[in-house]
């Protein structure tokens, strides 16, 4: 480590995939107990084939690649499933909601576009060595 690096960039790269895994698995794991049912209706409204087996596919972005990132393995795959997981979300639930600002002057999308933010980020990096 240089000493003008005020911090260890494996660590800071740690505190990403860790946070960003634990964060998105709560979503996950909400899912997992509630169910997918009221992703169908989203779908089958843009006319997605299969849409009750596409629903599926939330899981894939909300418990396996947080997984993936609070293991530290494959963790650019993560990033990039999430990254696509967020974009659907993004234009599923949150389409009406882009341009507007919540009462306190943030974007009413600030938790989705961070998580979609921070995925594109691991997907964009360079892992560090272990």
């Amino acid at each position: 480590m240089k000493l003008n690096r005020i911090i260890d960039l494996d660590w800071t790269f740690r505190v990403l995939t860790i946070g960003l895994g634990v964060l998105m698995l709560f979503h996950g794991v909400h899912k997992v107990l509630n169910g997918v049912d009221f992703i169908i209706p989203l779908l089958e409204s843009y006319n997605v084939p299969y849409a009750e087996y596409v629903s599926y596919g939330v899981y894939v972005g909300e418990v396996f690649a947080p997984l993936l990132l609070i293991s530290g393995y494959y963790i650019r795959v993560a990033g990039a499933i999430i990254v696509f997981n967020m974009l659907v979300a993004l234009f599923l639930v949150h389409r009406d909601e882009i341009f507007t600002l919540t009462d306190y002057g943030s974007l009413s999308i600030e938790t989705p576009l961070l998580y979609l933010i921070i995925g594109l980020a691991l997907f964009l990096s360079k892992e560090p060595h272990r």
